[in-house]
């Protein structure tokens, strides 16, 4: 059990009153608070910086201990759907580097979504801690910085090598293959990276020195994650056995087999490695995915020559820690309990380990995420830092080791940048750009119920219940269910950490204030509640076995005493559309309506670099999609999709629509030029949600006053 820090108090901010929701607000409104990401320390002096996202005006911002007064730094004062990422200081903390842009689509072609005749181009730039004009490094993205001045980076799946300052012309590192994930030496001298080769992939060491390079014990396997040691004589990597070339692949098609996987350190002096340890042969022993996509890495080099690896071993994501002198011992288990660990990162010592999780005392703390720290070694329980109704991500430990930044939010309030120390013996404060709008409605904002029923299955599920402030006794209200994409996303109590998912919180509160129930339900296949729940048996296209949760949750409503039965809709976006889509496919008699952003609708076509799939599973995955049930579609739809979409081929829409047009069913559309997947204008998630707001008014009744 993890055990409470007494010191550990809720923000002042959280623990304030509750004021209850009185009147209506706009959907810009809700939509007006800046959203921070990107949280970063230097590693001297005290310094922070994050990006914001205000309304699409993307900006850096920084702060200094001890005063950690607040300043923007960058200038960027229009909305492009240019996001900014990858945010990192220079070894001396003078300096900061980072992404403009997104990158380019199988095409070659950079997301331009205001159809800029000029077009735009993702570039890595570098700007003075005290400010200026940020500097061009070179097109490109995945910034690392040595300890030098040098900066490598990958430009068309290349790696090259810019001054920090962008005086000499960028240099590249020529290598057959794909290059990714550029990891300085902790001297700077050497550049460890992966060397990607189709269906193998090799670990290299690049010598600054002498423009040498080396593979480390190449193989047929797959290596990756390569992590220098703090003295940079090893290299930790992660080996992943090679695979049959029959083996079908396609994440949300093909079987589930084991993944497994092994950590080898390697003496960077003569090129050798050898095997420290190896996983189970299980499914739940395998490589941990929800780690490399959400977390702080699989893999990372901590003191006293120990690893701190991620995995699922004991059926929930947790933190290990693992000794790499030889010794055989099994990995320690640093993060014990029926919850997840999801993103972690280090003290400058490399001592403690400060992570965010959904373990807690309170049973709401499962649908949370708070802070905790744990000794590195092992040997002592986690120490919880907050608890409360708060929500807490991305936390950062500063340079002198006792301060503490993090992402915080609740119910009423998105994510705003908070300092603290790390024994948190003071009230947290709020790092304040001065950006935060004046009507924004948080005293209008509804608490969302936690909210436990079962599926169809016996299958416990959680969800998130927005309840209309205008209720009134007797009165039935239209409800909507929320469905979210990935699927390995977790809906919270609260504003979430991801950009996305805060958009669409601001959108179900809105909903709520217009007289809608509103229900976010996480369904099987997403994070949160166990290995097994991650992985349940016969999801996506392998049978759809999530869609019974989807019923469930339709049937819950219905059952509730103030639910208008015959009005319950469905929306949600990319995995949440497919959702959608099936419902209103597979049961126009429970679902009167939906909403379906960028949905997938056959996955047979859009199976993620599938190959290999049998006649067999493509027959089964094409029975689990939406085009299956056109057939039967009675309801009402609204598709809305960008014809740039990166993760979800605009086709998967095009065809949708053309088969239900044969139907005579009701489809609207909203269809935004250049836009991507997750779209990069402000302005397109606000006309997406007006419409979609529309689209249930004009169909249920609403709104409601």
């Amino acid at each position: 059990m993890i055990r409470s820090l007494p010191l550990a108090l809720a923000f002042f901010l959280y623990s304030a009153p509750r004021i209850p929701a009185q009147s209506s607000f706009t959907l810009e409104q809700v939509m007006s608070a800046p959203f921070p990401a990107d949280l970063t320390a230097s590693k001297t002096g005290g310094r922070l910086a994050w990006t914001l996202d205000q309304q699409g005006r993307r900006n850096i911002w920084v702060s200094e201990a001890p005063e950690f007064h607040v300043r923007q730094l960058t200038k960027y004062d229009t909305d492009e759907g240019q996001p900014l990422s990858n945010l990192h200081f220079s070894s001396d903390g003078n300096t900061l580097v980072f992404v403009r842009g997104e990158g380019k689509n199988t095409a070659g072609q950079s997301p331009n979504p205001t159809s800029n005749t000029a077009g735009f181009e993702q570039s890595v730039y570098s700007i003075a801690w005290t400010g200026g004009e940020p500097k061009k490094l070179d097109a490109g993205d995945t910034p690392a910085v040595s300890s030098s001045g040098i900066v490598a980076y990958i430009k068309d799946h290349q790696v090259w090598l810019a001054k920090l300052d962008g005086s000499d012309k960028p240099l590249q590192i020529v290598v057959r293959g794909n290059s990714a994930d550029p990891q300085w030496s902790p001297d700077g001298t050497k550049l460890a990276f992966v060397s990607g080769r189709t269906d193998h992939a090799f670990n290299a060491v690049y010598d600054v020195s002498n423009k040498s390079l080396r593979y480390l014990s190449p193989s047929v396997d797959s290596d990756q994650t390569p992590r220098w040691s703090p003295d940079g004589k090893f290299l930790a990597f992660v080996r992943r056995p090679a695979a049959p070339r029959d083996k079908p692949e396609g994440f949300f098609i093909a079987p589930d087999v084991p993944e497994p996987w092994a950590i080898w350190i390697a003496d960077v002096s003569n090129g050798s490695a050898h095997e420290i340890w190896h996983s189970g042969k299980e499914l739940i022993d395998s490589y941990p995915a929800m780690a490399q996509d959400t977390g702080g890495g699989v893999l990372n080099w901590v003191s006293g020559q120990r690893l701190i690896i991620a995995s699922a071993k004991d059926g929930w994501q947790h933190l290990y820690s693992l000794p790499t002198d030889g010794k055989k011992e099994n990995p320690v288990l640093l993060t014990p309990g029926n919850c997840e660990v999801e993103q972690w990162s280090f003290s400058p010592d490399k001592q403690t380990i400060v992570f965010n999780s959904n373990c807690g005392s309170a049973k709401e703390d499962i649908d949370r995420r708070h802070l905790s720290r744990v000794d590195a070694a092992g040997g002592s329980e986690p120490v919880r830092i907050t608890t409360g109704e708060s929500i807490e991500w991305n936390p950062v430990v500063l340079s002198d080791g006792k301060s503490i930044a993090y992402l915080g939010s609740d119910a009423q309030h998105p994510g705003r940048p908070f300092v603290s120390t790390l024994a948190f013996d003071f009230s947290p404060r709020w790092l304040d750009s001065g950006t935060w709008p004046h009507d924004f409605p948080a005293d209008r904002l509804v608490t969302p119920q936690q909210t436990i029923f079962r599926s169809g299955d016996g299958l416990e599920l959680h969800a998130q219940l927005f309840l209309p402030p205008n209720s009134k006794p007797g009165e039935k209200r239209p409800a909507l269910v929320f469905l979210h994409g990935g699927p390995m996303r977790q809906m919270l109590l609260g504003w979430h950490y991801m950009y996305y998912y805060s958009n669409c919180y601001a959108m179900n509160q809105y909903l709520a204030s217009r007289g809608y129930i509103v229900m976010a339900v996480n369904y099987r296949s997403g994070i949160g509640y166990g290995h097994s729940f991650f992985e349940a048996p016969g999801r996506a296209g392998r049978g759809a076995s999530e869609y019974q949760d989807v019923v469930a949750a339709g049937k819950f409503l219905a059952a509730r005493n103030d639910v208008d039965a015959k009005h319950i809709g469905l929306w949600g976006g990319s995995y949440g559309g497919y959702l959608t889509a099936l419902g209103l496919g597979r049961n126009s008699d429970l679902f009167a309506g939906g909403v379906d952003l960028h949905g997938v609708h056959d996955w047979p076509t859009d199976n993620w670099d599938g190959k290999n799939i049998t006649p067999e599973l493509t027959k089964l995955a094409h029975a689990s999609s939406p085009v299956t049930a056109v057939d039967t579609w009675r309801s009402p739809v609204l598709f809305i999709h960008g014809d740039d979409d990166r993760n979800v081929i605009f086709t998967q829409t095009v065809d949708l629509i053309a088969r239900l047009r044969a139907k005579n069913v009701e489809i609207e559309q909203l269809i935004f030029p250049d836009e991507i997947h997750d779209f990069l204008l402000h302005r397109s998630w606000v006309a997406a949600y007006h419409a979609a707001s529309d689209f249930f008014d004009r169909h249920f009744g609403g709104p409601w006053k």
